[in-house]
């Protein structure tokens, strides 16, 4: 009941009712101030929450290239060892023709180019 007294009195004394209407002023400026950080750090969240929501599509995007990449790799190392054992096949057909064109050669030579005794 004291505080009413003394509240009472406040208001009529002029010496205290320019404290009293300057902490009512700081007391709004002080929500509204409070009221606005609230709202930045909401609008900061929000930021965030997209930004990592952007960055998880871009991850989820590079780790299905990735993937793509890599079975891409496998199938042409695949088809790369095909390729080289049919390199290898061919260069052994290759060497045994030329073998055989060489003694194919060395025949004609003995037999048609000299001259028979």
């Amino acid at each position: 009941m004291q505080r009413q007294a003394a509240n009472s009195g406040s208001d009529s004394d002029p010496r205290y009712a320019s404290i009293d209407e300057r902490k009512r002023k700081r007391m709004i400026s002080n929500r509204e101030s409070a009221r606005r950080s609230r709202m930045r750090k909401q609008k900061q969240m929000g930021d965030l929450v997209n930004e990592a929501s952007l960055l998880q599509n871009e991850n989820d995007r590079l780790r299905q290239n990735i993937n793509d990449n890599t079975q891409r790799y496998v199938e042409i190392e695949s088809a790369n060892s095909v390729l080289r054992a049919q390199a290898m096949e061919l260069t052994e057909r290759l060497l045994s023709l030329n073998s055989v064109l060489q003694i194919a050669e060395e025949w004609f030579m003995m037999h048609w180019l000299l001259p028979i005794a």
